[in-house]
């Protein structure tokens, strides 16, 4: 009894975290897009993510791990994947593209993430979890699209094409993120993975001489978005990911396609637009039956031992 109160506690934290990263990410788009009409997406993904690197360093100080060569290898490819190109095809995205198409478009996260898990891990979903992939994935190529099939791809907005990139970018470090993770704490994954990236991206802005235009007034947004939008953001969903799984954290995490919008219509004044409507919806369902089946599948086990237990006390 002690255990299953212990597990429980632990999936619902699991879930929480999960939604909370959801809501910090779905800021990012809505923080970040006035920034862009100045700021270069490399610069800013740079000083991001330093600041995300340096802010979980007195955490990450703290934990001692054995890191093997290998994990080295995986820790290097993450940052270069997830917090060098992803972010600078995001940002880039989200400059050429609205805070609300932005948000959306990032949902994508999810679905690559749980297609990666498939292929990687090997994971398996019942019918319905493919419906519900399938759904997302649609809600994706409607935000795309617009259903425009008249229009050719070279016809598409490309800030669109860049923020879809990088959700498949981070859908593949997410997964590598859960192999370091095994064997590395998560503070101490996010330092390294954000200060290597960071620096990576800073090496590239010396390289190509990119003018440092950051201005004052955009230093506290930056660091927010460094410490919550990412670092905070991204803390929270590998935790939910080792309570609760890659599938259900990365479904609650598309949750940031809602709030996004509803960020992006608050402060920014974006209008939704008839498809975007119909996307929210869709993906909105397709979360709901990933996650209500997962749901079933977790709480019948536990219903029916408990009855047969109440049985054996009857007899």
């Amino acid at each position: 009894m002690i255990y299953n109160k212990l597990t429980n506690s632990n999936v619902i934290v699991g879930y929480i975290s999960a939604i909370v990263a959801a809501i910090l990410f779905g800021s990012v788009s809505t923080i970040g897009k006035p920034m862009l009409s100045t700021v270069d997406p490399i610069i800013l993904s740079s000083i991001i993510y330093l600041i995300a690197g340096f802010s979980f360093t007195p955490i990450a100080s703290k934990t001692r791990s054995k890191i093997t060569r290998r994990c080295y290898y995986l820790i290097f490819a993450s940052a270069v994947i997830g917090a060098a190109l992803a972010p600078v095809m995001f940002f880039l995205g989200l400059k050429l593209s609205t805070a609300t198409d932005t948000a959306l478009l990032a949902n994508g996260e999810t679905v690559f993430s749980i297609l990666f898990a498939l292929l990687i891990f090997k994971e398996r979903l019942k019918p319905i979890g493919y419906v519900a992939v399938t759904l997302i994935l649609f809600g994706v190529f409607l935000v795309t699209t617009n259903l425009d099939l008249d229009s050719t791809i070279f016809r598409l907005n490309i800030g669109n094409v860049f923020v879809l990139a990088s959700t498949i970018l981070w859908g593949f470090d997410n997964n590598i993120c859960r192999i370091i993770t095994r064997q590395l704490d998560v503070s101490k994954l996010i330092q390294l993975k954000a200060l290597i990236g960071g620096s990576f991206l800073l090496a590239t802005i010396i390289i190509l001489d990119i003018p440092f235009n950051v201005q004052s007034k955009q230093v506290i947004p930056i660091v927010v978005l460094g410490i919550f939008g990412f670092g905070i953001s991204l803390y929270l969903y590998l935790h939910s990911m080792k309570r609760i799984g890659v599938v259900k954290a990365s479904s609650l995490l598309s949750l940031s396609a809602v709030f996004g919008p509803l960020f992006a219509i608050l402060f920014l004044h974006e209008l939704l637009s008839i498809h975007q409507l119909i996307a929210i919806m869709i993906m909105i369902y397709g979360v709901h039956l990933m996650y209500s089946h997962e749901q079933k599948d977790e709480i019948m086990p536990n219903e029916t031992s408990e009855s047969k237990n109440n049985k054996k006390y009857r007899d």
